[in-house]
């Protein structure tokens, strides 16, 4: 059952999803708490590790993606690739103006603190393959276009990530007579992280939409098992976030003024990303979904990447790791919030010429 379109975003909203804000400060509070007062807790569950990321959030973040991804109608998939005005703005958005955007605000933002900038721009080169799927799905944006626009990124990831990290941190830096620094990491680690964290969810999201619609028909399979396995995104992002922020608690409550130091071109990044990707969208012509799906997929981070390759690089307790960490405490809320931000602007589109305009159905199913 769905509510009216006439109706307010906040009615159309579950009351998991209308404090949802609510929930994912209180995850990022207990884990930080977690982190402060269990001694050897951030150790503990450091110690297993999947390419580089702590065995537990490695769950978290699948368990995250796998509703999403059994949600994705992938017999559509193909309307997707055809859209040159979502595609081609995409791929410069990702690859061309947001390394950029996030190199320009480190220099400009943190010139005095080498580390912390390397880290802001090693979290810049990493694209989104994860949590953008969720923004994008509570922003009702465009299911198959996220699941396109990831799994392009992911391509890129494994392509350009490495060439990228050398041309920001060593090669334009030199060029203009700035400090450079060396980056060490694998195209076949990079790989194994977005075939782990992208590969496994999306083939069985697929496997299960495929097997549940032949089983039993797609009436049942949207209707009864989606609505069941929906709010198990949900659960696995504010697992996640507990994980994470308990892994350093100790580190962000003890060091105060330097995550706020980081947390500012941070909060700018997110902010000119998804605003001018918005903008952008809406200038080509693009429908509300599609456009929604460009300003997320461009405004977030891969932030798993980003942490598992600083800490391979310069050491868990190292300034770089400890900007790829405040990435996430900062693009959690902040994305949250534009999340509200974007239902709002929907007012601001064309109405859809056919077919009926999206909804959030009851229970959380859109998580």
């Amino acid at each position: 059952m769905t509510r009216p379109a006439t109706a307010p975003v906040a009615a159309r909203l579950s009351f998991l999803d209308r404090c949802l804000a609510v929930w994912i400060l209180a995850a990022m509070g207990i884990g930080l708490g977690l982190g402060r007062l269990v001694p050897g807790l951030g150790d503990a569950l450091a110690k297993v590790t999947v390419t580089g990321v702590s065995l537990p959030i490695a769950l978290g973040l699948l368990v995250m993606m796998y509703p999403v991804l059994a949600k994705v109608r992938y017999d559509r998939l193909d309307t997707v690739t055809r859209d040159r005005r979502l595609l081609i703005p995409s791929l410069v958005i990702n690859w061309v103006l947001g390394p950029a955007v996030m190199f320009a605000l480190a220099w400009l933002f943190l010139p005095d603190l080498p580390e912390y900038r390397t880290g802001l721009i090693i979290v810049g080169l990493a694209r989104c393959i994860a949590m953008v799927i969720i923004w994008n799905d509570l922003a009702c944006g465009d299911r198959e276009a996220a699941a396109v626009l990831v799994a392009l990124n992911s391509v890129f990831q494994v392509i350009a990530f490495s060439a990228l990290g050398w041309f920001y941190l060593s090669v334009l830096p030199g060029l203009l007579g700035l400090e450079t620094t060396g980056l060490n990491v694998s195209v076949g680690e990079i790989a194994r992280s977005v075939l782990i964290f992208l590969g496994i969810p999306l083939a069985a999201g697929f496997l299960t939409r495929r097997l549940g619609e032949k089983a039993k028909g797609r009436a049942w399979y949207e209707a009864k098992l989606i609505p069941r396995i929906g709010p198990f995104a949900l659960y696995g992002l504010l697992f996640t976030i507990v994980v994470l922020f308990a892994l350093q608690g100790e580190a962000i409550t003890s060091r105060p003024f330097d995550v706020a130091r980081i947390a500012l071109p941070l909060l700018v990044y997110f902010a000119l990303m998804w605003a001018g990707s918005m903008a952008l969208g809406r200038a080509v012509g693009l429908d509300y979904p599609r456009t929604t799906t460009l300003a997320f997929t461009a405004a977030g981070n891969n932030f798993e990447l980003a942490i598992a390759v600083a800490i391979a690089t310069f050491g868990a307790s190292s300034g770089q790791a400890l900007a790829g960490v405040v990435g996430p405490l900062i693009e959690v809320p902040v994305l949250i919030g534009l999340v509200h931000v974007a239902l709002a602007a929907r007012r601001y589109f064309p109405s859809p010429t056919a077919g009926p305009p999206a909804t959030a159905p009851e229970g959380s199913a859109h998580v």
